[in-house]
């Protein structure tokens, strides 16, 4: 692959993690919620091509016929919490909610949206592409879309308010959804 490949293919893997930081951003801390997200994003991202390209052949068999499955499961509960959220009459205005950046809902949020770079491992192997070269490079793009994601997400929120975060979580579901035509 040429560095022009791997980079298309690093923006195409990282448009998912665009869409889902900027869905959640609204709803993590102002400073270090699209810092943690970025970073989880882009180690995920970065990681999965290695491990795709190093066990995806023998996995390929046992995953492949419900992976889609797992990522539209990840994202309808995180979706589905995010308008439980926006909609709960006793949460205060600026007390605790959702934070989709911590925890569990970060690492399902990180695996969901680096699926589909695990599948780009396994084409990458059987293309004899440097991996060495390709997964960090997928992981910075990554990292980077999702800072950038998370920043659109705010500013949406900014200008909509609670219904940011209800349109967030009607992406996240629309995301799944869309999981299970890939």
């Amino acid at each position: 692959m040429t560095y022009f490949e791997i980079a298309a293919l690093a923006l195409a893997l990282a448009i998912d993690a665009f869409s889902v930081a900027a869905s959640a951003a609204p709803n993590t801390p102002r400073k270090w919620g699209p810092l943690r997200m970025a970073a989880s994003f882009g180690v995920f991202q970065a990681g999965m091509p290695l491990l795709g390209a190093l066990v995806g052949a023998y996995l390929l068999t046992y995953v492949k016929a419900y992976d889609h499955w797992v990522a539209f499961g990840l994202l309808e509960v995180v979706g589905g919490r995010m308008i439980y959220e926006a909609f709960r009459s006793e949460r205060e205005e600026d007390g605790p909610g959702l934070d989709p950046s911590r925890g569990w809902t970060l690492l399902s949020l990180s695996v969901a949206t680096s699926i589909d770079a695990f599948g780009a491992g396994m084409g990458m192997r059987m293309v004899r592409a440097n991996l060495w070269v390709a997964s960090p490079t997928i992981g910075v793009v990554a990292a980077v879309l999702t800072y950038v994601g998370a920043g659109v997400g705010r500013t949406a929120k900014r200008r909509l308010g609670r219904k940011a975060e209800v349109l967030g979580g009607v992406v996240l579901i629309a995301l799944g959804i869309k999981m299970l035509q890939i």
